[in-house]
């Protein structure tokens, strides 16, 4: 039998019969399937399908007699609409001893919880909620770094049928208003400060000029992480006040309907004013379960860590892993200090067994060097996730010749758009080099070309063709839908688009080649951004690189931008070797017809690369919202290049 050289793992017999997967599948009497198959009966038979996760993965809550009830349109389909859920109550399960959450900050500072403690913990919160009239249709916001009252101030908000929102306090004052502003919070949850890179930011001065922006708070939480103080500045209150004022108790969760606006997401802001997506607290709870449970395995006491900040929609997925009664592995702070190690070593030291980060981080990984020896115990490491980016198919070698050699790799995709995942990993099946494993189950995924047809092989958009629980409830003040309907629908009407640009494999799985609206089309001739990076990037010359389409003489030209390694000049023979690599390796369309050195590449706070943004600065127009942006000093390096007007 010939050997698939392109399979990085597969998983042993005992171990697929061991998969949460596997028992689900025996479940509903389908073990004779391999994962495509049961993928397809999962969207074909969804009514079941829903139904049996919400029993299998012990949602608790009033499930009520309708599962599914199709509506007019693809916004109008109904899941679950008798039930009744508590979304806190489904994460506040366990109450023992065992740890819920671990947290370290990059100084190296622990602490943690047991399940008891943050049961007791979020009891506490929640009863100063009360005290402040929070209730159903009330929102709360966070300006909190990843840790443990984020969490708490969460759980608590979710237990009162109110909706939570977050930032990071990276953000600026003015991108922190362009989100809470709109929803109009009762109450912000905000830090005094936080810990970056050596570094001790303060967020004092931030905080209050929010606070005197936001017309609708009664009152502002302060939590205190780097700057201890005597007594609250300008009549806010400390977390640590408003914790001891309240004894744990009991909580009696109200269960609420299915669709009960959970958290308030925001799109990335790059085009303009971010939209305010709302998703339910049913839908999210049933489809992030079902991602936690059966795609990754996460089991009972596992210990789930992601690379996260709370202005990222993986901060809500992490948390998900509590209704798996999983423990978190909560982390604050830059991934690369003191050293590249930093997040292996608290992943070994609380055993870790899911381990994810972004695709930049592995390629940062890779271009630094970094390679786990056997100084590093690993071991308990069952799967690594990556997503916020394609990851290249030399990225999964890296991680396997020099991380996780024996773990399974999931590249996974899906978005704060449905707070979950389109495309993602499975226990029972092979990975292959370069490739997502497949469509999520129940996720009734397609590739659709221009005309809008499926597309057996080659490029097009990725859709979803049916409805699916964690659809967004809709966008904030939109009463008659357009905004929704023109985000997800403008394109092929009643299929949902995503806007990602990708192909089905020979597997099932998918590759994604960028995004669909950064694609670029020289000659008319469609071209994923991640082909050229995958190929630019392997050159021992280039750290990074950023490529947009520049509007010349009536068609597209493709202009490519490099951060060159140390020592490395962009010369003609670099220019040249460039250009023959990506003929060779990919076609002439994609060889640039300019090559620009720059030291910096604009990227979102959640860490991806805004292709949009460099090219709107190129043409000459203005950035609508440069506070989305990490570091929009970054735009000034495309201004007025004079090697583009000729």
């Amino acid at each position: 039998m010939a050997i698939d050289y392109d399979i990085k793992w597969k998983p042993s017999l005992a171990a697929a019969q061991k998969s949460a997967l596997h028992g689900f599948m025996e479940s509903v009497g389908r073990t004779g399937d391999d994962y495509h198959a049961f993928w397809r009966w999962s969207v074909e038979h969804k009514e079941e399908f829903w139904s049996r996760v919400w029993d299998f993965c012990g949602v608790i809550g009033d499930k009520g007699p309708t599962v599914f009830r199709a509506g007019r349109n693809f916004q109008d389909a109904k899941f679950f609409e008798d039930s009744k859920i508590n979304f806190a109550e489904n994460l506040l399960r366990r109450r023992d001893d065992a740890k819920a959450i671990f947290f370290r900050d990059e100084r190296k500072h622990e602490r943690s919880l047991s399940f008891k403690e943050l049961y007791d913990d979020v009891s506490r919160v929640r009863q100063a909620l009360q005290d402040l009239g929070v209730g159903p249709g009330d929102r709360v916001a966070g300006y909190l770094p990843n840790m443990p009252e984020t969490v708490i101030a969460m759980l608590a908000t979710a237990s009162l049928g109110a909706a939570w929102s977050s930032a990071s306090p990276d953000f600026g004052v003015q991108g922190v208003l362009d989100r809470f502003g709109q929803i109009a919070p009762k109450v912000l949850f905000a830090v005094d400060g936080y810990f970056y890179n050596g570094k001790t930011i303060d967020c004092r001065e931030k905080v209050r000029e929010i606070v005197a922006k936001l017309p609708s708070l009664k009152k502002t939480v302060l939590v205190q992480y780097a700057f201890p103080a005597d007594a609250p500045p300008d009549a806010m209150a400390f977390y640590s006040d408003i914790r001891a004022a309240h004894k744990p108790a009991e909580i009696k969760f109200e269960r609420f309907p299915f669709n009960t606006p959970l958290y308030i997401m925001f799109s990335s802001g790059t085009t303009g004013i971010p939209k305010c997506i709302v998703h339910g607290a049913g839908g999210t709870l049933i489809q992030l379960i079902k991602e936690m449970k059966l795609q990754c395995d996460v089991r009972r006491d596992d210990k789930v860590f992601y690379f996260t900040t709370t202005g990222w929609m993986m901060w809500n997925w992490q948390i998900s892993a509590l209704a798996a009664e999983a423990t978190l592995l909560l982390y604050d702070g830059s991934p690369f200090y003191p050293d590249g190690y930093a997040l292996f070593e608290y992943a070994e030291a609380h055993r870790c067994t899911l381990f994810g980060a972004s695709a930049k981080y592995i390629d940062a990984l890779r271009t630094t060097g970094i390679r786990l020896g056997k100084e590093y115990d690993l071991d308990t490491v069952r799967l690594m996730t990556s997503t916020g980016s394609p990851l290249s198919a030399e990225g999964f070698d890296y991680i396997y010749d020099a991380i996780f050699p024996e773990a399974q790799l999931a590249s996974i995709s899906g978005g704060t758009d449905i707070i979950s995942l389109f495309v993602c990993g499975n226990p029972i099946s092979p990975v292959y080099r370069g490739e997502i494993q497949g469509a999520g189950l129940g996720m009734d995924v397609d590739v659709f070309g221009d005309d809008g047809k499926p597309m057996a092989s080659g490029k097009g958009e990725l859709v979803c063709k049916t409805p699916f629980p964690s659809k967004p409830v809709g966008f904030w003040n939109d009463p008659d839908g357009k905004k929704y309907s023109a985000a997800y629908f403008e394109k092929f009407p009643g299929v949902w688009c995503q806007g990602d640009w990708c192909e089905w494999t020979a597997h099932g799985g998918l590759i994604i080649h960028g995004r669909s609206d950064a694609t670029l089309k020289p000659g008319g001739v469609r071209i994923g951004t991640a082909e050229i990076y995958r190929i630019v990037e392997q050159l021992p010359e280039i750290s990074e690189s950023i490529a947009v389409g520049q509007d010349w003489e009536g068609d597209m030209r493709v202009v490519l931008f490099v951060i060159l390694k140390s020592g490395a000049k962009l010369d003609e023979a670099l220019a040249a070797k460039i250009k023959k690599a990506l003929r060779e390796k990919a076609s002439p369309r994609h060889v640039p017809a300019k090559i620009i050195a720059v030291t910096d590449i604009p990227r979102t706070k959640s860490g991806k690369i805004t292709e949009l943004a460099v090219r709107e600065v190129i043409h000459g127009r203005p950035v609508k919202n440069i506070e989305a942006l990490a570091n929009p000093e970054a735009l000034g390096l495309y201004k007025d290049i004079e090697e583009l007007k000729h």
